[in-house]
């Protein structure tokens, strides 16, 4: 896992509050996508939408064309090679444009924050980063949400990626009043999702963990999975005083004093976030941690590495 710091080309104050992430906020973020998204052309300068000689996931034959040096061998095409004596291969093209999957846990663990903004806000910014990128990759783009397993329709462009945007800035206004868990939202996610699909799961590491081992490998048996650990800085480093949190239940104050109860304290998140790491890499996913100071891009190579895994 690598954890993305605060080294990013994000430029100038926060747009919204950091409470709650506004669609304003989130339709911002574009230039910041395209900025960090490597467009993906072929040596024709199309996007990568246009014949190419490697076959991978959701390919299917488009032409052949004169082998030139470098080609892949095993795609010769030798009825053509027969029939005019030169040597040709096949060149391929993508059976239907990428599916990119913004799953969305809503634990109430995520609508807190001590730095910057909170974790919810956090994952809106960068569930729209990958909207964003997602569009300007080709993509078509849809979005789950893990409490009550709502689905935005696959759709490509800037339509796609908008409808994306209402979702996560509804979700994330508030928590939840129920809320199932992440492994429904998993469940639902692996029906959608068909070979060469791509999914960003957004997540709090309580969440990630109590999900098996299993059902991660499940998801990502044909489709290129990144997780999205969402942190704050005040989960791994408490200050040393007695620090006072608003809750839907009112205000509660906590003495972070004492060794002892800085331990329990770290504890509390350090177990989950062992157990999470442990599930993932068991299950061979790739996991990226975002902490709600950093900068919301600084996790985005990583997700366009997905694709070439």
């Amino acid at each position: 896992m690598r954890d993305s710091k605060n080294r990013s080309s994000e430029q100038g104050p926060e747009v919204g509050a950091g409470i709650r992430p506004s669609l304003a906020e989130l339709v911002a973020l574009r230039p910041l996508a395209r900025q960090r998204t490597p467009v993906r052309r072929a040596r024709s300068g199309a996007r990568a939408l246009a014949p190419s000689p490697h076959r991978g996931q959701g390919m299917e034959y488009a032409e052949s064309r004169d082998y030139v040096s470098g080609d892949d061998a095993r795609h010769i095409d030798w009825r053509v090679t027969a029939r005019t004596g030169r040597t040709h291969t096949k060149t391929f093209q993508r059976e239907r444009e990428r599916l990119t999957l913004i799953v969305a846990d809503t634990a109430a663990a995520l609508y807190f924050g001590t730095r910057v903004r909170f974790k919810s806000t956090q994952a809106a910014r960068a569930g729209a980063l990958a909207a964003w990128s997602a569009a300007a990759d080709g993509d078509r783009i849809a979005a789950l949400a893990a409490s009550d397993g709502s689905l935005v329709p696959p759709a490509g462009g800037g339509r796609g990626a908008l409808r994306a945007l209402h979702a996560l800035a509804r979700w994330y206004a508030a928590p939840p009043a129920t809320d199932p868990g992440l492994g429904v939202a998993l469940e639902h996610a692996r029906r959608l999702l068909r070979p060469g699909s791509r999914a960003l799961v957004l997540a709090d590491a309580a969440s990630i963990a109590l999900v098996p081992a299993r059902d991660w490998a499940a998801i990502g048996a044909h489709s290129d999975v990144l997780v999205l650990l969402l942190e704050d800085p005040l989960e791994h480093a408490p200050p040393r005083a007695r620090v006072g949190f608003a809750t839907p239940g009112g205000r509660v104050d906590l003495d972070l004093a004492g060794d002892a109860q800085r331990a329990r304290w770290r504890d509390a998140f350090a177990q989950p976030r062992e157990d999470a790491l442990t599930r993932l890499r068991a299950a061979r996913i790739g996991v990226e941690s975002l902490s709600s100071d950093a900068a919301s891009d600084a996790w985005l190579p990583a997700f366009a590495r997905s694709e070439a895994r």
